[in-house]
């Protein structure tokens, strides 16, 4: 490899390290992305774990800015990598689906076929009386697991097409039947990211 640098000086010092440049700073802001997530979850483990990576990539990525002051794409590979690192390092977060989330519908329709529909798929369910802008009215709450919601809005949207809905993020739940969740072939994630959170 230093042999090769040695005979392309150009080609590495304007092309081929500001791609690794690049590549090394989405990684490590994805990475932080992550632990952020997980600080924010409770698990403690992952977000030491990610720290670590994080941080390691980011000094040998400095490093060869440092090195290389006089060049400046490596300054565009930088920042370039940052925006990019945000971007994936959120879609991942999402797709992780960590934690979980609180479901209000609000509705004047009937709304017994829904809760029905809720307590056959295992969801908690609580229902009140209300009144709203225009008179009585309906409200349902559930707390699912983030990975379930698009299932939850799913089953909303067929028994209540018009309900008014809102989802909230919520940081800590004391008890109640939330449903397990697993990946493909049966594997439950509560029960995998359990070590790793914060004691209640």
């Amino acid at each position: 490899m230093q042999e090769w640098c040695a005979l392309h000086p150009d080609l590495y010092g304007w092309v081929v390290l500001p791609l690794l440049i690049f590549v090394a700073r989405i990684m490590d802001v994805s990475i932080g992305t992550s632990r952020v997530i997980f600080v924010s979850r409770g698990y403690r483990v992952l977000a030491a774990v990610a720290g670590f990576w994080e941080v390691l990539i980011w000094l040998l990525a400095i490093g060869q800015i440092m090195q290389n002051l006089d060049n400046p794409m490596c300054y565009l590979a930088y920042a370039g990598g940052f925006a990019m690192g945000n971007y994936i390092g959120i879609t991942l977060t999402n797709k992780m689906s960590l934690g979980v989330v609180l479901v209000r519908v609000m509705t004047v329709e009937n709304t017994d076929q829904l809760i029905e529909s809720l307590k056959r798929s295992q969801y908690g369910v609580t229902a009140v009386e209300g009144r709203g802008a225009f008179g009585p009215m309906k409200m349902v709450f559930t707390i699912v697991n983030k990975q379930d919601l698009p299932r939850v809005i799913q089953i909303i949207q067929a028994y209540n097409p018009n309900a008014f809905y809102s989802v909230e993020e919520v940081d800590q739940v004391s008890q109640g039947k939330l449903g397990p969740r697993k990946f493909p072939g049966g594997l439950n994630l509560t029960q995998l990211f359990r070590p790793f959170r914060k004691g209640k």
